[in-house]
């Protein structure tokens, strides 16, 4: 049984930093893509970032330059480093794992088969 278990949020002030890490089991995600998508209280879920097997990066343009994903696919698990930290990226943040292998990452929550539980993001003003 496949499970994804994301950890790491919290309330962090404006301008703040937060790791969020994401542990999968019951299956290796090798050569799997592996993101992180958010929802906030009255909007759909977005794609946030991403991460392929060759380890190509691809970022929502709401987030460039803020936030960093790595992974370390022997442990099967992906980091989202979050820095500058803004009030709107407040949401829920879900990790999530494309199985199909990709040389770019995909960014359609479409495309994603197993996600986590979500992990609460505050930013105060």
């Amino acid at each position: 049984q496949v499970q994804l278990v994301d950890t790491g949020g919290g309330l962090v002030q404006a301008g703040g930093s937060l790791s969020l890490h994401c542990a999968a089991s019951g299956r290796t995600f090798s050569t799997s893509t592996m993101g992180w998508f958010r929802q906030a209280p009255g909007k759909e879920r977005e794609f946030v970032a991403a991460i392929s097997w060759t380890t190509v990066k691809t970022y929502a343009d709401s987030v460039k330059g803020r936030f960093t994903i790595s992974r370390d696919s022997a442990k099967n698990t992906v980091t989202l480093q979050m820095s500058s930290l803004k009030p709107e990226d407040t949401a829920v943040y879900y990790c999530a794992v494309d199985p199909k292998s990709s040389f770019r990452p995909r960014s359609q929550v479409s495309h994603y088969d197993y996600w986590g539980q979500g992990t609460q993001v505050t930013v105060s003003s």
